[in-house]
Formats: C-alpha cells, structure tokens, sequence
C-alpha cells in the first residue's frame, strides 16, 4: 500500500512552518531550516507523511549547506577539540547543550572544548550522531 501525501496538508504545513523550501543561502536561512528539521526530528514517529516528506527535504538542504560551508573533509588536521569547538560555536549551542548531548558534566565539557581531556569513543559516537558527521572527527588518529 503506497501511501498518498496530501498537497492540502503539506501546504498547511509550509504555512505553520513558515519555511519555504529552496536552496539555503545565509546563516539565518540554515538556522531556520535546522531548528524546523529538529522539531520534526523529535517527533521521531509520530511524524505524519507530509512531516516526514518536509523533514526528508530539509535534512537534504542543511546537509548541502553544510558540505558547502563546514567543509568537514579539510579538517583532518584539526585537533578534535577544535573541531568540537567550531561545530559548537557554529550551531549556537551553549556547554549546557553539549552536556545534555554527551551526558556530562559542566566541568568536564569545559576540558573537553578547551582540549585538556580527549573526547572519549561513546562521547564521539554521540556527537556524530548530534552534528550528523564521522565519530571520526573527535577521535585523535
């Protein structure tokens, strides 16, 4: 059974948004698309079709955003720190977000962001999935 997505729905769904989906083009555009794309992504499956097919389209655009302006792959010689640092800064999180993603304390987010304690192997795996990038990233090689 193929499910039908409703042009009337998915229209309404615009409006309350208040996004109109294109290429993004500014900070501003990407914050807006980011904070639409984790509002419906918390809903995880409670998401109607026309939700999940808006969630689909603007996970697609972040992501393009994303590799055009956070070009991860000229970041391999970063320290991880650093690295951590920037996508922190660059998403307006501050270290009581990043606590609640990693599950730590202050104190210890404050040595991780400043590089005096290396981000351990389930710390990186649960900032990939949170900034959608390698676990990589984090892990010195």
């Amino acid at each position: 059974m193929t499910l039908t997505l409703n042009k009337e729905n998915y229209l309404r769904l615009l409006k309350e948004t208040k996004i109109i989906p294109k290429i993004i083009e500014t900070e501003e555009e990407y914050r807006e698309y980011l904070a639409v794309t984790e509002n419906l992504m918390a809903k995880k499956n409670q998401r109607t079709l026309e939700e999940t097919t808006l969630f689909r389209l603007l996970v697609r655009l972040v992501e393009d955003y994303e590799e055009k302006f956070f070009n991860l792959g000229d970041w391999s010689d970063l320290p991880p720190h650093e690295i951590l640092q920037h996508l922190v800064e660059s998403s307006g999180m501050t270290e009581n977000d990043l606590q609640e993603v990693i599950s730590s304390d202050g104190e210890l987010i404050g040595n991780l962001l400043n590089g005096q304690l290396a981000i351990s192997f389930e710390q990186a795996q649960k900032l990939g999935t949170y900034f959608k990038v390698s676990p990589s990233l984090f892990c010195p090689s």
